[in-house]
């Protein structure tokens, strides 16, 4: 972006109280001026100051609302940004009663709301432009996206970012509509950085021993890394992204299925392999344990019938049937 960035300042003011104080004193002494001024007309009392009478009138009533058009209210956590004749005279954020220069006016805010809007049965209600900059913090939650990870499969993400208005000035110049800006910069950096890592890691070993980063497992890390890149990009509106996580993952519904029996068939390896592992552990086990007690002496066939036996039943998906033999080992 090129251009002359604007900064925020404090906008000069006064009191508002003791400006509407003021504003009082000068209606009353304007209603007692134009009283004396009418007598005076009727009546005839003070027979030429009169007319004369009229000219403070006037000018305590037009200063009276001169004054009145430059106090401002503002409550907690909103701003207004004015400017006077199309320069940028300051921001006031604090909440109060303020009396700001008359031609200090507060910038409109760029929104898709304003204008006419079509109710039920037709009507049409307009809806002014925004003037009051709004400092709370504010959920954007914007549509799910379809976007290929790493390794290229399609998947649908969603996000929410919780984001608010920090430099008041950058936000209302520098950029034509702050929220229509950050909504466009959350779905842009979302791409970003979905495409450097993968939906998942399959590791087949019956343990996570590796530090790569996936979408599913490292969902808080990567949801940093959102913020992050958002915030850089919204930095020149004057936002603040305050924390942006994940609300949606999935497959896209094309793959799912697929995707569905890999992550079974890896489940099952997995799980297969453990037992196996638990299961040679447990024969080794027996066969050191029958040698050391001198229990039985088993040559090498005996040995592998036993082990073949022992893997068997460890092994097997239903309950071994015992057989009692009544005869000869051999």
């Amino acid at each position: 972006m090129e251009g002359k960035r604007i900064e925020e300042k404090q906008a000069p003011y006064f009191p508002g109280m003791a400006i509407l104080i003021l504003v009082i004193l000068l209606e009353l002494l304007s209603v007692v001026l134009l009283i004396w001024a009418a007598a005076g007309s009727v009546f005839g009392i003070y027979f030429g100051t009169a007319p004369i009478l009229w000219l403070p009138v006037a000018i305590c009533w037009a200063v009276g609302i001169f004054l009145t058009l430059g106090l401002h209210i503002l409550k907690p956590n909103e701003a207004y940004a004015f400017t006077i004749f199309g320069r940028y005279h300051g921001s006031i954020k604090e909440a109060g009663f303020y009396y700001v220069n008359t031609f200090a006016v507060p910038t409109k805010l760029r929104s898709e709301d304003t204008g006419y809007t079509i109710m039920t049965g037709g009507t049409a209600i307009w809806k002014p432009a925004q003037r009051k900059i709004s400092l709370k913090a504010t959920t954007l939650n914007n549509d799910k996206q379809k976007i290929n990870d790493y390794l290229g499969n399609p998947i649908e993400i969603g996000i929410v970012v919780i984001w608010r208005v920090v430099n008041t000035a950058k936000a209302v110049f520098n950029v034509d509509n702050y929220n229509q800006f950050l909504s466009t910069q959350c779905d842009s950096a979302l791409r970003n950085i979905v495409r450097m890592y993968p939906y998942d890691i399959h590791d087949h070993d019956g343990a996570n021993d590796t530090d790569e980063l996936s979408l599913r497992g490292s969902s808080r890390e990567i949801a940093e890394q959102i913020r992050t890149e958002i915030q850089d990009k919204v930095e020149v509106a004057g936002l603040e992204v305050m924390e942006a996580r994940i609300t949606h993952l999935a497959y896209s519904p094309e793959i799912a299925a697929a995707m569905l029996q890999r992550q079974q068939a890896s489940a099952i390896i997995d799980a297969r392999a453990l037992i196996v592992k638990g299961a040679v552990s447990m024969v080794e086990q027996a066969l050191k344990e029958l040698s050391e007690n001198n229990i039985v002496e088993l040559d090498n066939e005996r040995k592998a019938a036993m082990v073949s036996n022992l893997l068997v039943v460890l092994c097997g998906n239903k309950d071994p049937q015992p057989i009692v033999n009544s005869g000869s080992l051999y």
